[in-house]
């Protein structure tokens, strides 16, 4: 099997079209039908049929697809750490970061990483643990550090600190007019994250496990932390780290709803793929996260 013919392959059945394939990857059509047909003959029976002027996958190339996605993605890995082997570099870091820990973390980590490891390069991507997950997932991050969620069998997690999510609101927002009680939350709207982010899932399943309707999201933003003057300027509420309300920029017109049953603690840790490839230099920075992760927490 040519890796190449795999290569296509996978354009292929991600399109669906072999003239669309062939626009993509430069190729024309009979090219790349005679590469399918290559890879047909080594296996010995169809990959694809017709479906109206489309192609699908039969039941076999369904599986090819998904074996030829774990294949490429290994060949990557050796690629790398070949490369890495043989130029005697330290290597590369390819992390993802929760935005709150990017700020506050990664400063202080970085600078002494670079002191340790002066040739390193970071790729650093920013976002929503959901997202971040999936990058994972699929090899194009080699690390993320996020909050933890119960245990995925392929991932390995090491803890680096805990801290905790809280309910905010404006300053002069009316719930603090008289006492309340958690009831009292679901009478107003909320800027919350998207449903598959781990805060998101926490509220929504503390209002549940209290018979209470799920807060009603008016603005769904995969980054609290940008507004909170539209939180102070409405009666919108919302949840984020209590160090974020403490010292983040613009917090100042923001309160937390202090509630026991919205109080969030959560365990944020370095996550991994158990058989994924790492660079020496991403080594090292497991490493200094497992040995003494919180004490690169900055919130000057």
């Amino acid at each position: 099997m040519d890796l190449r013919d795999l290569t296509y392959f996978e354009i292929i059945a991600e399109l669906g079209h072999l003239g669309r394939a062939a626009e993509k990857l430069n190729r024309s059509q009979p090219a790349l039908t005679k590469s399918i047909q290559r890879l047909e003959e080594s296996f010995g029976t169809k990959l694809f049929q017709r479906d109206g002027r489309r192609i699908k996958l039969t039941p076999v190339g369904e599986l090819l697809q998904a074996r030829g996605k774990v294949l490429q993605q290994s060949i990557a890995q050796t690629q790398r750490e070949v490369r890495d082997f043989a130029s005697g570099a330290v290597g590369d870091i390819r992390l993802g970061c929760a935005a709150t820990m990017a700020e506050y973390l990664l400063p202080e980590l970085t600078s002494a990483l670079l002191k340790r490891s002066p040739q390193v390069t970071l790729k650093l991507v920013i976002g929503q643990d959901d997202m971040l997950r999936e990058q994972l997932r699929s090899g194009h991050l080699d690390m993320i550090i996020c909050a933890q969620r119960s245990a995925e069998e392929e991932f390995t997690y090491y803890p680096i600190l805990t801290d905790e999510a809280v309910v905010i609101a404006s300053r002069n927002h009316p719930i603090f007019t008289a006492p309340f009680e958690m009831r009292d939350l679901s009478r107003y709207r909320w800027v919350l994250p998207p449903a598959g982010v781990s805060s998101r899932i926490w509220v929504d399943d503390a209002f549940a496990r209290h018979d209470l309707p799920l807060p009603e999201v008016q603005i769904e933003s995969n980054s609290i932390s940008l507004l909170p003057r539209l939180i102070a300027q409405t009666s919108l509420l919302s949840f984020i780290a209590r160090e974020t309300l403490e010292f983040g920029k613009n917090m100042q017109d923001l309160r937390e709803v202090p509630l026991e049953q919205t109080t969030m603690t959560r365990t944020i840790c370095v996550m991994l793929r158990r058989e994924g490839y790492l660079s020496p230099a991403a080594h090292a920075m497991v490493q200094m996260l497992r040995d003494d992760g919180g004490s690169f927490r900055n919130w000057s």
